[in-house]
């Protein structure tokens, strides 16, 4: 009976394993190619809200439509406070890299000059956390392949998704506090209000009783 029990143990491990193996990809952020049309006056821009201390790497050029001439765009990355992290003017293609220092949303702008006439077509490739980084360097770098490389990246998932969730708790306990705040605020608020209405009512009340004493009414 206790090998039986072991074996189940050993068989249930195995599945599992199997299961983490097979929905790695699902797990992990994919990073693919977006493209999208940049007009002649304007500005476009890209956000994604991202932890601190999150690697980003990124991607771009201007897509060709076998023309003479190839477009140019220019490129500001900046960061929640409004630091520029990227800037690059008048480039049909780039790359931009940085380790992000404070969570909120990233923003990265894309615009075209004045004496273009026709709008750009732009591929742009955004990869954070584990998808930014380089497994093949870090394979060869180790001497790690085929299952042991799978389990690490199996590992940098679970780390990125536990990273993830802190950041998510920690959020929603600052817009809970935020919350808690605001209500008592509003609940201050309200017994203020209703007591400069008594007030005023009882005002009322004893100016007019003045008044009719005054006339002699009552």
């Amino acid at each position: 009976m206790a090998r039986s029990i072991t074996d189940l143990g050993t068989g249930a491990s195995l599945v599992v394993l199997f299961l983490c193996l097979t929905t790695h990809f699902s797990v992990l952020p994919l990073a693919e190619a977006v493209w999208f049309t940049i007009p002649t006056t304007g500005t476009k821009c890209m956000s994604e809200e991202i932890q601190k201390n999150i690697v980003v790497l990124a991607d771009y050029y201007v897509v060709t439509d076998g023309g003479p001439q190839l477009s140019t765009v220019s490129v500001k990355v900046t960061s929640p406070y409004g630091n520029s992290l990227y800037d690059n003017q008048n480039a049909t293609q780039g790359q931009f890299a940085f380790t992000t220092e404070e969570s909120g949303n990233y923003v990265a702008c894309f615009w075209m000059d004045s004496k273009h006439e026709q709008e750009a077509t732009l591929s742009l490739e955004w990869k954070t956390g584990i998808a930014a980084k380089d497994w093949e360097s870090v394979a060869k770098k180790e001497k790690i392949e085929g299952v042991e490389l799978e389990l690490r990246k199996l590992e940098g998932a679970v780390q990125a998704i536990h990273g993830y969730l802190v950041y998510m708790k920690d959020k929603e306990a600052r817009m809970r506090e935020v919350s808690e705040k605001t209500n008592s605020r509003v609940a201050w608020y309200s017994i203020m209000s209703l007591g400069i209405c008594v007030l005023v009512s009882l005002l009322q009340v004893w100016h007019l009783k003045r008044f009719f004493l005054k006339k002699k009414l009552i």
